[in-house]
């Protein structure tokens, strides 16, 4: 068992809260931390906290405080860190890490200098749909990864932070494009070295400073492509979508918007809340079985307090959340200058000199085999390239029953 301390008693606090008490869980919350003392006492109550106080340190520093969650602001993530390898406790911390790269470098090599554990929290790496299909990648079910998009949408964050450009470091892209471009770097493969990032970003709805829409590219050095799509203006909703495509297959899910559950309702019973970032209680509506669950929080946790007591890193550790904090920064380069922008990893852990694989495959002595087609007639047909000429031709073998 766990005694865990939960810094920010808001919305992304009770979600962490749900995860680490459900399903009859033996890690307890028993410290909380709210810069408001009126949040702190709702949150201990809520959840059964015996220690509650408005003094950051004071919970970091507590008896009882085994393992920090950090669920505040982007811009209080490294003083929080900081307390914690300062108090030598294990940290876990909420995406995105930093608001840039090189904050989420300096907590990063401050939790490996001094020995303490640092877990990043980034739950859409956790759910079951995604846990699958990672597996099936793994097992060679879809051959090598060429293409990997992450889709995250939604009519826009909830508290007054996140539209602030100084404290959150960004808009959609930060917010957002984190949970997307770690999804599709698990499936490209964490250790190839993402290198240049083609962005487009712009402000089409919202009046604040940062970017409320954005769609990037990320390029690996084996060739394969990220992408992700983000908004802060999308309607109807919170809309999580992955697409990978292989050499010899490709995956779809669907994780939130249209999960096989739908119900309509006319409004006139009583209603109450839908799922996160629903905009409606009537009329037709996509409710979610287990949020908690399908999210990824439950195994997010399973993960970290395993990967704590069995002495390893976690499935997503501090360095990748410094990873995708400089992809980012590569896309914000990339969405001013509109041009490729190359991602700047000082610290860069995998692979190094990979290559993009090459596109020829042999048919026979004389040709490269491109593709074949079985027609409607059951004849099959083989498109083939001459190896001398360059010449494309086709071939058919017939169906003679």
């Amino acid at each position: 068992m766990a005694k865990v301390c939960i810094l920010g008693g808001g919305f992304i606090g009770r979600f962490y809260a749900d995860a680490l008490h459900g399903q009859r869980s033996r890690d307890r919350v028993e410290v909380v931390y709210a810069r408001k003392e009126e949040t702190a006492i709702r949150f201990a109550n809520d959840y059964s906290i015996p220690h509650y106080t408005t003094s950051m340190e004071e919970a970091v520093a507590h008896p009882e405080t085994e393992v920090v969650v950090i669920a505040l602001p982007n811009h209080i993530h490294e003083e929080a860190v900081m307390l914690c390898v300062k108090h030598k406790k294990a940290v876990l911390c909420t995406k995105p890490l930093g608001r840039n790269a090189e904050e989420a470098l300096r907590m990063t090599k401050a939790c490996e200098e001094a020995g303490v554990f640092g877990g990043y929290l980034e739950d859409l790496c956790y759910t079951p749909k995604f846990l699958k299909s990672l597996q099936s990648i793994k097992d060679g079910a879809i051959g090598r990864i060429l293409w990997a998009k992450s889709r995250e949408t939604h009519p826009g964050p909830h508290s007054d932070w996140f539209w602030n450009i100084e404290m959150a470091g960004g808009g959609a892209i930060l917010d957002l494009g984190c949970h997307c471009i770690e999804i599709a770097r698990n499936f490209i493969g964490k250790d190839i070295k993402p290198v240049e990032v083609m962005c487009w970003a712009d402000t089409q709805v919202k009046p604040i400073d940062a970017e409320d829409h954005a769609i990037g590219l990320v390029k690996y050095e084996n060739g394969a492509i990220g992408q992700f799509e983000v908004s802060w203006t999308f309607r109807g909703g919170m809309d999580l979508r992955d697409e990978v495509m292989g050499t010899e297959g490709t995956i779809w899910t669907n994780s939130f918007l249209r999960t096989g559950f739908e119900m309509f309702t006319t409004g006139k019973g009583e209603g109450g809340y839908v799922s996160e970032k629903a905009e409606s209680a009537t009329g037709w509506l996509f409710p979610v079985g287990d949020e908690t669950h399908e999210l990824g929080y439950t195994h997010m946790f399973t993960d970290m307090f395993n990967a704590i007591e069995e002495g390893r890193t976690p499935q997503e550790s501090f360095y990748d959340g410094y990873v995708v904090n400089a992809i980012i920064d590569a896309a914000y380069k990339s969405a001013k200058s509109k041009l490729w922008e190359p991602v700047q990893l000082p610290d860069w852990r995998g692979q190094e000199g990979l290559q993009k694989p090459s596109v020829y495959q042999e048919y026979d002595a004389d040709h490269w085999f491109i593709k074949e087609e079985l027609l409607p007639n059951g004849d099959l047909k083989i498109i083939l390239k001459k190896k001398e000429s360059g010449e494309i031709i086709e071939i058919e073998k017939l169906n003679l029953k």
